[in-house]
């Protein structure tokens, strides 16, 4: 066993880059999505013109992720994603070249904004809303507070809160 500690943990905010798809395996008995999000950043040049630079990242979630990923994820939405970096490979059956694709195995994913999936939402004091409040990044409209999802298996502990 090594001695030197280590760590794979991806943190990604960004936009949810295509519909996820969702398959289900029947061999092992699991559901997974597979889908990707853009990060955006950017610099200035030497001509002191503004260049925006576009990263991709592949990712999948498993069983009841890639269940909370289709019920609340949809092209164009603004994600958290924790999870951590995979490698897979495998022999290319038709030119028997070893591929290889690096994903983001997905541990938990927040979505900033409201899903665009519905036309219509269900709140907490029971009757649908029209569109009205549902936000599309795509269209102007009210800026909304995300709505953030906590996990409660995970105790919180006072005592290690620097504030």
């Amino acid at each position: 066993m090594s001695q030197v500690r280590s760590l794979n943990r991806v943190i990604l905010v960004g936009r949810v880059g295509r519909d996820p798809e969702i398959t289900h395996i029947p061999s092992i008995g699991k559901d997974v999505a597979k889908f990707s999000i853009a990060t955006n950043e950017g610099y200035m040049d030497k001509n002191q013109q503004w260049q925006d630079i576009t990263e991709w990242h592949n990712l999948v979630a498993w069983d009841w992720n890639a269940k909370k990923v289709e019920k609340n994820l949809s092209r164009g939405m603004m994600v958290l994603i924790e999870g951590k970096l995979k490698t897979r490979k495998w022999q290319d059956k038709e030119s028997g070249q070893e591929r290889r694709a690096t994903e983001i195995i997905i541990d938990a994913v927040i979505p900033l904004e409201k899903s665009n999936k519905t036309s219509s939402y269900q709140t907490d004091n029971g009757p649908q809303q029209s569109g009205q409040d549902n936000y599309s990044p795509q269209q102007p409209g009210p800026q909304s507070t995300p709505e953030v999802q906590i996990d409660s298996d995970i105790p919180y502990d006072e005592s290690n809160d620097p504030f």
